[in-house]
């Protein structure tokens, strides 16, 4: 696998913009690491670097909400990626179909957007 272009940071990691490759939605921003976009290119299935747990993640390892990847593309400087999927269930551990469910209306963030699940029924914890 040529990774030539990519180019991770000083910690070794790039960001990942996901977009649902059906309708063009921004689904979420994460990170990963070398291993994780390999075993993500291997599997077809979203793998990234959890920076709060310094740990490799699968979405949907625990809520059954995987990202399954149909295309992939790198910025013109390398320093970051794109990644078009077929999402299944909702892409934010808040629930929400999309992390990007909040939307600043004058002085106020206003939440739209369709929660698909509680968090808290499928990660037995509060999310912010």
């Amino acid at each position: 696998m040529d990774l030539s272009v990519v180019k991770f940071d000083e910690k070794g990691l790039i960001p990942a913009v996901v977009q649902d490759a059906r309708t063009g939605e921004v689904l979420m921003l994460a990170y990963m690491n070398r291993e994780s976009l390999l075993r993500t290119l291997s599997t077809g299935r979203m793998t990234y670097w959890s920076r709060s747990r310094g740990k490799l993640w699968v979405k949907g390892e625990r809520s059954g909400n995987f990202q399954l990847v149909r295309e992939v593309r790198v910025d013109c400087d390398g320093d970051a990626l794109l990644f078009k999927v077929e999402q299944v269930g909702a892409a934010c551990h808040t629930g929400y179909r999309s992390c990007f469910y909040r939307k600043l209306e004058g002085e106020r963030w206003k939440e739209e957007g369709e929660k698909l699940f509680d968090p808290e029924a499928v990660y037995g914890e509060k999310t912010s």
